[in-house]
């Protein structure tokens, strides 16, 4: 008998650990290639506004974290920098900055879901033609998932 449990508590401890870093490797294994950096200078050169991810916000941690230079251009936003890998990140443009979860989600309602970031060493995401980005002023990295916030960055 104690054989048995000994048997299913093991077995059931590497399935956990086995699903945990399955979450944490595949949007690693699965992610596309970062943009060329000559697209990024591109992008950051015709930018209207700029702003900065850094590892030190209060909400961000050790697995959860951006760092880089972020701009904000008429069409599109993009990442010169990293960001940590997990699953399920979004970009949102927020009415303020915010620098923890509990921030983020008291304004979430009122932030602009602009979609998903696939890739952790620097990004383009396009913005939608109705988006006014001097609506807002700050991009948020939000993982939806486990809604737990990665990034932030204030560009007005």
């Amino acid at each position: 008998m104690v054989k048995r449990i000994l048997l299913l508590i093991t077995h059931a401890s590497a399935l956990v650990l086995g699903i945990s870093i399955g979450v944490y490797v595949l949007p690693i294994l699965t992610a596309p290639p970062a943009p060329e950096h000559a697209q990024l200078i591109a992008m950051h050169e015709q930018a209207q506004y700029r702003g900065s991810f850094r590892r030190d916000l209060p909400g961000s941690d050790l697995l959860h974290w951006g760092e880089g230079d972020v701009a904000v251009g008429p069409d599109a936003i993009s990442l010169m920098g990293e960001l940590a890998p997990g699953p399920d990140y979004r970009l949102y443009l927020a009415p303020r900055f915010v620098d923890t979860a509990e921030g983020f989600m008291a304004i979430k309602a009122d932030s602009r879901q602009i979609g998903p970031v696939r890739s952790f060493d620097g990004f383009i995401l396009p913005l939608p033609t109705d988006v006014t980005v001097t609506d807002y002023d700050s991009v948020v990295i939000w993982c939806e998932t486990f809604e737990k916030f990665i990034s932030a960055a204030k560009y007005r």
